[in-house]
């Protein structure tokens, strides 16, 4: 097996899937990547057995065969490299791979391609087109509070609910939930529920292309495609909880304030809260909050007032400063608005005003205040 590509599209290419490899695994063959070259096309591939990606690279062949080549090694003198063409020649029968440059060679062992697992089987049942920011943002704002309890595995990924017209993902992990529908994006014929593992679209968030990318789903998997580059995941086959009866109907006190300003106080009064419960308490009255925290352990405290409009009655609720910092770090408007009940109901944080074919829900669990 023999090619000659230049080193910086070698490296693109690889860095595309190398986030699925394990670090460390029970089955060695896992922490390579595999490398499959047919004339002038180069297929990569890399797999978890939840997850598999490739990518296909156009360069100058010489002579075909595949291997699978240890990804650490080779991602780590890729990237040590100058721009530079490098000519990568494999001897099959031994495994042993020989990279060569105009400035050095550099040998790394490889193991067998018939040891590398294979790719599963997708038959697309339905699939729709998405726009590459619409998938980006939506990743975004949802996978930061997706749940790390294997123990309650239908909340480790993201529910994806696909409608004709209306497109809605939902993440939780019991303190923080974020509800997002799209509407008005290209009609699609597919109506289905799946749970999309948190890793599956971590890597497809680092992979989506301007444009149009292709979400297809068969009876066990979904995959993702983006210009050459193709993710494959098991979905999780479980049944998510029922998210929309934890959300307050009827929060009847409303507070807006400046995004940057209510995220900016949290954090530096945060500095000042437990290191254990990271606790903020927020007092309103009509157009004025005060955020306070106090570390009873190390005698430290601070408050901060900031000007906002409120027209409730005064009321005082308990927040974890990370899970308010995180909510409010994903959403991108000027102002937020908070719908309050009592100082034991979840909060509702939304954009002050949504944007077009968006409806974004974000839900905060309050904390017992100390006495």
């Amino acid at each position: 097996m023999k090619f000659t590509v230049a080193s910086s599209d070698l490296q693109k290419a690889l860095s595309r899937i190398s986030g699925v490899v394990p670090s460390k695994s029970t089955l060695p063959i896992l922490e390579n990547i595999l490398f499959q070259l047919s004339k002038n096309s180069l297929h990569l591939v890399a797999t978890d057995l939840e997850i598999s990606m490739s990518t296909t690279l156009e360069l100058k062949g010489a002579e075909d065969g595949s291997i699978a080549v240890p990804a650490k090694r080779l991602m780590e003198t890729i990237r040590a490299l100058p721009e530079v063409q490098l000519i990568f020649h494999a001897d099959v029968p031994t495994s042993k791979v020989k990279m060569i440059t105009e400035i050095g060679e550099y040998v790394i062992m490889g193991d067998s391609s018939e040891e590398f697992p294979t790719t599963p089987q997708f038959k697309a049942e339905e699939r729709i087109v998405l726009d590459g920011e619409l998938l980006r943002k939506l990743i975004h704002r949802t996978i930061f509070s997706v749940s790390t309890d294997e123990l309650r595995p239908a909340m480790t990924g993201v529910l994806l609910q696909v409608k004709e017209d209306e497109l809605r993902a939902v993440s939780t992990d019991g303190h923080r939930l974020v509800r997002i529908h799209y509407t008005g994006f290209k009609h699609s014929k597919l109506k289905r529920e799946i749970i999309i593992p948190a890793k599956a679209l971590s890597l497809v968030g680092r992979s989506v292309e301007e444009g149009e990318n292709t979400l297809a789903i068969d009876s066990s998997h979904v995959q993702f495609s983006f210009g050459a580059t193709t993710l494959t995941s098991r979905v999780i086959e479980e049944s998510y909880p029922n998210y929309e009866s934890v959300i307050p109907l009827d929060n009847d006190k409303t507070l807006t304030v400046s995004r940057d300003l209510i995220l900016a106080s949290v954090r530096r009064v945060a500095l000042y809260s437990s290191t254990t419960t990271h606790q903020v308490r927020c007092s309103m009255k009509k157009n004025e909050l005060k955020i306070m925290a106090e570390d009873v352990d190390f005698g430290g405290e601070a408050k901060e007032k900031i000007p906002c409009d409120y027209a409730g009655e005064e009321l005082e609720i308990g927040f974890n400063a990370t899970y308010l910092v995180d909510i409010l770090s994903h959403i991108d408007t000027d102002e937020v608005q908070f719908k309050l009940g009592s100082p034991v109901r979840a909060a509702i944080i939304t954009p002050a005003k949504q944007k077009a074919n968006e409806d974004l829900l974000m839900l905060v669990m309050p904390m017992r205040l100390n006495a």
